[in-house]
Order: C-alpha cells, then structure tokens, then sequence
C-alpha cells in the first residue's frame, strides 16, 4: 500500500546532503513550508542553493543558514526588505562570498514550470534591454527582442499545502499553491507540510497537485511545531 506520510521532520529530510539545490514555495507567508525551512536550519548540510521567491523570508525563519554562511547561492524574485538596515545575506552578497541571480516574478515561475516540463529553457521579452538581460542570448520575434531564460530544477522541495492523504495527493488553501505544484514537479524529492492528513483519498476534485509528484508527507500545524 503506497503511504507516503513521514514521522519526523527528520525522516522528511532524509537523504538531503551539502551541495543540493532545494526551491521552497511561499508568496510571503502564504504557503511557506516555515516547519522545514526550520528542520533545514537545524540540519548540518553546508554549500546550499536555494530558490525561493522571497530570499528575506527565508532568513527571518531560517537565519542561522546565512548567519553560519551555508548557502553560497540563490535564485529569487524578491531580494531586499524594507529594511533599511542591510541583512546578512545583502552583506554576503556585497562581500561576493553569496551569488544571488534575480529573477522577475513571472520568469522565476516559469523557468520552474519548464524544469518540471523538460524544457531546458526558452525565450521572453522580459528583461530584454535591461540589466537583468545583460549577458543572455536574444533574439527577435515578431520583431520584439526577447531573451533566453534557462529551466530551474532542484534535487529537494519544500512545499506548504492545506491538507494531503497518504497517497502524497495535496490541497492547497487559496493562494498557498503558488509556486508549489510548479516545485514539486522540478525536484527529485518533493516533501509537502500540511495541516490535515486524510485518512481517505482526496476527491479528484480537491486535488491540486497529485501524489505522482510528492515524495513525503507530514503533518505540521501553522504554530511550527510538529505534531505526533
């Protein structure tokens, strides 16, 4: 019988080595796997790469990952705060000890959708002419320049999800989905937090993202404390 629920968060980040590359979704809160990025930062994996829409909300769950200097690059669509005051990460940037590589939002999500899809990479007219565009291939369609983004895919992700059955199917609440069923099929292992596990089967039609791309499940409530 296929089960794909985990015990610990232990077990959730079974097999995660240095050197991975993780995504984990969220649009500020809304579907961050916050119980993760935590496990994450209790972990001993060193040289990470992560892709995230928002790299500031990953330091403010997770800050020891840039405070012991643990990941050495991240693609992102939203770099700085509001802050006036420079975060660890910015002074890491600064030092050139961090590579950051800024993606516009809409880019950011499909260059993730063309990892899970085999799309090695494809051509948009964002970015072209800008700095951002600096340095990528561009051409011309329909006689407006665009520019050649490559795919993202990463060995884990980290999603959040409303609830889950056993079989890895998932519910997202509202906007929480966002970059999460685009994630889950560009990663090797994608491990999903939810808030309710089933003891049935999801109806079809409650069903976001089906269990053929999620690898483990666990139950995590929104305090950030693991239950059982």
């Amino acid at each position: 019988m296929i089960d794909k629920r985990v015990p610990s968060l232990e077990a959730a980040l079974a097999g995660l080595t240095s050197g991975m590359t993780l995504m984990m979704s969220g649009f500020g809160g809304a579907g961050a796997p916050v119980n993760l990025m935590r496990a994450l930062a209790r972990h001993d994996a060193r040289d990470l790469t992560v892709i995230i829409n928002s790299l500031r909300f990953l330091e403010g769950q997770a800050p020891s990952l840039f405070d012991d200097r643990r990941v050495i690059a991240a693609v992102c669509s939203a770099f700085r705060g509001r802050g006036a005051t420079p975060s660890a990460y910015e002074r890491q940037w600064q030092e050139g000890a961090l590579k950051i590589e800024l993606s516009p939002q809409g880019t950011f999500a499909e260059r993730i959708r063309a990892g899970g899809a085999g799309i090695p990479a494809f051509f948009t007219p964002t970015a072209a002419g800008l700095e951002l565009g600096e340095g990528k291939e561009v051409r011309s369609f329909d006689g407006r320049p665009a520019v050649l983004e490559t795919a993202l895919k990463a060995d884990f992700a980290f999603l959040r999800a409303a609830e889950a059955d056993r079989m890895g199917n998932i519910r997202f609440h509202g906007t929480q989905g966002n970059f999460g069923p685009a994630m889950a099929m560009a990663s090797k292992v994608a491990v999903v937090e939810v808030g309710v596990v089933s003891e049935t089967l999801l109806p079809p039609d409650r069903i976001h993202c089906p269990g053929v791309y999620v690898n483990r499940v666990i139950h995590a409530p929104e305090t950030g404390e693991i239950l059982g």
